[in-house]
């Protein structure tokens, strides 16, 4: 083990070794990587343990700097891992240069079936003895972090001693339709809302997309930019600043050139940084999959849904006078065209779109049952996960105590400093 210090904090690189599939213990193993981080002073100290479960799926743990977001909060108590999923950061990561070693599509598919909630989760489980000594410890789950600790809650709940969930109450028996025939109509009103806010974005964004319908400008390292791609930087609104940095990269699009008009540079390379799953391609590959249970496949659900909302087409939108309205987070076959970090996945892609053998994720039954200290922050109105789907969730865990507030928006937990943590934990200790 490694260790290093930080403003205020002493981190500890960990490694573990855990089952590719843990119905079979013995079979291929994968690397999982964490970071342990606890107060300075406080390294000896007999500390309970907090895990911490990343949005997504398929991103690494935050790399913070010292007492960052909640953070600074959460070493006040506990020892902290930042545990990065498999297949994301440092544990075995997985994209187009690391599954070609797998084979080939359906061989990538069939790996890739193994890296879900319940998987993550069995990990934790399989971690946590060679940590805690056997004792229980506080998940803390962001987003897709809070499916993960729902699962956590429906297949182990013996080892988990409080439950912190952050934007991230799933739908337990919604299909992937259900989930996006939800969002649409949420992520208009937060488009509205931004032109609202910005009303000058309106004919920026049309005139953007005019140009890119007419030009199909390829940005630095080959990413095409379609106005579907660029429809795509809505899913920047689901953050506490998101729409403010949307409207920052509007008004820097176009620079005069010899040739006449033409995106700047500086536009090019923010779209890319927005909208490249170079770094983290498992979140599109997997996007659906996260949400399929049972024989039924997700087929390209927000794709699919779309029709049902043709106010959405971009190509209808500049074929008449009103305002483009941009997505958010929903992934379609198009981003295997238009992306190079994912066109050497489209065919695996198309396989797990296409899979009918998905186990389910959640256990309702036991969750009435649960015992376990839970609080939730149900963020109002959120782009990214249903409010109405996490509420009737939050009124099936017996127990769970609920947070209802438009403050924030979904990175509410990060944006917020310590609070939200603060007021989710006494919220679990019945303290508030």
């Amino acid at each position: 083990m490694i260790s290093y210090r930080q403003p205020g904090i002493l981190l500890t690189d960990r490694h573990f070794t855990v089952p590719l599939d843990h119905a079979d213990p013995a079979g291929e193993q994968l690397e999982l990587y964490g970071r342990e981080v606890v107060a300075s002073g406080r390294a000896g100290a007999d500390l309970p343990w907090l895990v911490y479960l990343e949005g997504g799926p398929g991103i690494g743990a935050r790399r913070f700097i010292g007492k960052q977001a909640w953070l600074g909060r959460a070493v006040q108590e506990y020892r902290v891992l930042l545990l990065d999923q498999r297949g994301t950061g440092r544990s075995t990561p997985q994209n187009r240069q690391t599954l070609p070693l797998r084979g080939g599509p359906e061989a990538q598919a069939d790996y890739l079936a193994h890296f879900r909630a319940d998987s993550i989760v069995r990990d934790c489980e399989t971690i946590r003895p060679q940590l805690t000594g056997g004792a229980p410890w506080t998940v803390l789950g962001q987003s897709f972090g809070g499916f993960c600790a729902t699962n956590y809650l429906s297949t182990a709940p013996e080892g988990l001693r409080t439950v912190i969930v952050s934007g991230g109450l799933p739908a337990l028996d919604a299909t992937a339709d259900d989930v996006y025939r939800a969002a649409y109509p949420r992520i208009q009103r937060k488009v509205e809302a931004h032109y609202d806010r910005y009303p000058q974005d309106v004919r920026r964004a049309r005139r953007i997309a005019e140009h890119l319908a007419e030009h199909r400008p390829v940005l630095p390292g080959g990413y095409l930019l379609t106005p579907e791609a660029f429809q795509s930087l809505g899913i920047l609104l689901g953050g506490t600043d998101g729409s403010h940095q949307l409207h920052y990269l509007l008004e820097d699009a176009f620079v005069r050139t010899g040739q006449g008009h033409e995106l700047s540079d500086a536009f090019q390379q923010g779209v890319l940084a927005v909208l490249s799953y170079a770094a983290h391609p498992l979140y599109a590959v997997l996007h659906e999959a996260i949400y399929a249970q049972g024989a039924q496949p997700t087929a390209w659900a927000a794709e699919r849904v779309r029709g049902e909302f043709p106010q959405f087409d971009a190509a209808k939108t500049l074929a008449g006078d009103g305002p483009l309205l941009f997505t958010g987070e929903s992934i379609h076959p198009w981003h295997f065209e238009v992306d190079p970090a994912l066109r050497p996945l489209r065919e695996t892609a198309e396989l797990l779109a296409a899979r009918t053998d998905w186990p389910p994720v959640y256990d309702p039954a036991r969750l009435a049952a649960n015992a376990v200290p839970v609080a939730a922050a149900v963020y109002h109105d959120d782009m990214y996960v249903d409010t109405e789907h996490s509420l009737r969730t939050a009124r099936t865990i017996r127990g769970l105590r609920t947070w209802v507030t438009d403050e924030y928006e979904h990175d509410g937990v990060r944006a917020s400093g310590p609070r939200v943590l603060d007021r989710l934990l006494a919220l679990a200790r019945d303290d508030a």
